[in-house]
């Protein structure tokens, strides 16, 4: 007798469960065609009014362009030719001993080292204007060589490749090693040139792990020359790019200490 109620207990038991899992799954079908209806709903219907369309937040910042010097309002800037107060010695932090010209440029002192902005920063806009010397005074690296290095740390370079060729990802206009520019569009030996440049810092983990790398985009008298380049770690003159963490730090112009007579002019920054 007790064993027949146990059997029949487990029975019951059993049938329970299986009517349970019955319901289970049928509701599970019904949701999943139920997303399914409202999913295809969601892609077939099409907006019938432009209201439906219209996004009106956030409102971006107004940012204006001043007609003469063509900065924008939001930009610091860098140099503007009456002084070094945004600039420092990048070897001790002292006074910056290159020369500052009658024409509001400024020209490498050679062998007085690389200088650097006294600010730190990270994603940049960043307009500069530059200079080879008009005298040829030598050939492949060494003819009018500096470079521009974001955070302190990776370069694009400026050289005088007129007659003059070189290595192409150490050119004018390479990410120097790295990356090869699009196209040689440097003016005359002696005229002044501009780079147009969008810099997006690295970013990196708790771990001090490169998580995203930097990128940027170089445009050299207008013309497109780096398109949006993976920077692949820290310019190396031997050896390969590294990836220590860092934060913000200074943007350096290179003094490359073999008398390149390179010179530069109007330079700002946007913060992005």
């Amino acid at each position: 007798m007790f064993t027949t109620l146990t059997t029949q207990n487990k029975n019951m038991r059993n049938r329970i469960l299986f009517f349970c899992l019955c319901i289970s799954l049928f509701a599970c079908q019904n949701t999943t065609k139920e997303n399914s209806t409202i999913l295809v709903k969601e892609i077939q219907e099409e907006p019938t009014k432009p209201l439906e369309t219209e996004v009106w937040e956030p409102k971006p910042p107004i940012v204006s362009v001043d007609d003469t010097t063509k900065i924008p309002s939001d930009a610091i800037v860098l140099f503007d030719g009456s002084n070094f107060d945004e600039w420092t010695s990048a070897a001790d932090s002292t006074a910056v001993n290159w020369i500052l010209n009658t024409d509001k440029s400024m020209t490498v002192k050679d062998k007085m080292g690389d200088i650097q902005t006294k600010r730190n920063f990270g994603h940049v806009q960043l307009h500069i204007e530059w200079r080879s010397s008009k005298e040829i005074r030598a050939n492949g690296q060494n003819r009018s060589n500096s470079g521009i290095f974001f955070q302190n740390r990776y370069e694009v370079q400026i050289l005088d490749n007129n007659d003059n060729d070189t290595y192409v990802n150490g050119q004018v206009g390479s990410i120097y090693k790295q990356a090869i520019p699009l196209a040689k569009a440097l003016s005359e030996t002696g005229s002044w040139n501009s780079y147009d440049i969008i810099y997006h810092a690295p970013k990196f983990n708790s771990e001090e792990k490169r998580t995203v790398p930097a990128t940027i985009t170089v445009l050299h008298n207008g013309v497109l020359i780096q398109d949006h380049v993976t920077i692949k770690g820290t310019t190396e003159y031997v050896g390969w790019p590294k990836n220590s963490a860092h934060g913000k730090a200074p943007i350096k112009l290179q003094d490359h200490g073999d008398n390149s007579g390179v010179s530069y002019r109007n330079i700002w920054v946007r913060e992005l």
